[in-house]
């Protein structure tokens, strides 16, 4: 199974036909079809690791100031005992605790709604514990190669560059510090140096404009360490708007008959 990394962007994505909505629906249909997906979300901050155990999650409207038709949306796909107790089982059962009350949040169902709009596959989330770096979440990450041979999909929801401060709506025109910054990682992930991605902050100011928060580059490092030498990396819904990279990437073979291209 591959594993792939979506640049989430606005939650207005959910209700708005958009070349990156519809870059999310095209790469479900170059997949091969998941038993279940596990979501790094960067919208499910923690101090300790946890997975969602409820067998029907609730859907989150995590955000303010939208309309109201976004806040109707639900995403009704169950959860996954299996899944969670897999999760628990490869990272530890002292390193994962199970969240019997934690729905979906927008990060995860934002782009699940696009990839499969009919919710028939189940969906389980991992939690970001912003206290560990880096490293640490590569660590679990590989921790949880087992999973891409049993058929589950692993998709992680961030944003290459997210810098809310100086983000402008209805303001599409990217920032150079950003352009310059996804296009650094952008060249690692090609050239296969996870390493330069993973420590980002040695790559400057542009990385501290980029990035002045982690937990929604993190889920990207949760991709690469589950990524193999031998997978083919697929770039999709490339570029930014104002100070948020859209940048998606695809790790793995396409599923068959598949006339995906790449971007």
């Amino acid at each position: 199974m591959p594993v792939v990394f979506v640049g989430h962007g606005s939650p207005m994505l959910a209700i708005e036909d958009s070349t990156y909505r519809r870059g999310w629906t095209a790469l479900a249909s170059a997949l091969p079809p998941p038993v279940a997906v596990l979501c790094i979300s960067a919208h499910w901050t923690t101090c300790g690791t946890f997975v969602t155990g409820a067998e029907h999650p609730d859907t989150l409207h995590d955000f303010t100031g939208f309309p109201r038709e976004l806040y109707q949306i639900a995403y009704p796909a169950s959860g996954s005992s299996w899944l969670a107790s897999r999760v628990r089982a490869l990272l530890g059962h002292d390193e994962v605790q199970l969240d019997p009350e934690r729905g979906f949040d927008h990060g995860a169902w934002s782009v699940l709604s696009a990839m499969f709009a009919r919710a028939d596959v189940p969906v389980v989330q991992l939690s970001l514990d912003l206290s560990r770096p880096a490293d640490h979440h590569r660590t679990l990450a590989r921790r949880l190669a087992p999973l891409r041979d049993e058929g589950v999909l692993v998709v992680g929801s961030g944003n290459v560059v997210h810098n809310l401060a100086q983000h402008k709506r209805g303001d599409a025109e990217p920032r150079d510090w950003g352009i310059r910054f996804d296009a650094r990682i952008r060249s690692f992930i090609e050239q296969g140096d996870h390493d330069a991605v993973v420590h980002y902050p040695a790559l400057g100011l542009d990385a501290v404009m980029s990035v002045p928060t982690p937990e929604h580059f993190l889920p990207l490092v949760y991709v690469l360490g589950l990524t193999r030498p031998t997978d083919p990396v697929r770039v999709f819904n490339a570029g930014l708007r104002s100070a948020v990279s859209m940048t998606s990437y695809r790790f793995g073979p396409l599923a068959a008959g598949s006339g995906a291209r790449h971007a």
